[in-house]
């Protein structure tokens, strides 16, 4: 997946995460589908979810957002990038 050239947006941000899910996974991801309680992403997935993170958004994970909450859905995931990117 490239890495994303459009401004960091809510709906870039949630379209570039569904994409790559869906695509990942070849099935359809919906914003708030739990990506853990429905098996879709395992933890070794999450990891490969935190490097498609911060290389199609140019941001770093900080450590205290490494945890299953931050990358439970798209939703979670968008606020998550917004939060580093407004710092």
């Amino acid at each position: 997946m490239n890495t994303t050239t459009t401004p960091l947006t809510d709906e870039a941000i949630r379209a570039n995460l569904t994409e790559f899910l869906a695509a990942r996974t070849k099935q359809e991801v919906t914003h708030d589908l739990d990506l853990f309680a429905t098996g879709l992403v395992s933890s070794l997935f999450a990891m490969e979810l935190l490097t498609h993170i911060e290389g199609a958004f140019k941001v770093t994970v900080p450590p205290e957002e490494l945890k299953l909450d931050s990358f439970r859905t798209v939703d979670t995931m968008t606020a998550l990038v917004l939060r580093i990117t407004s710092d």
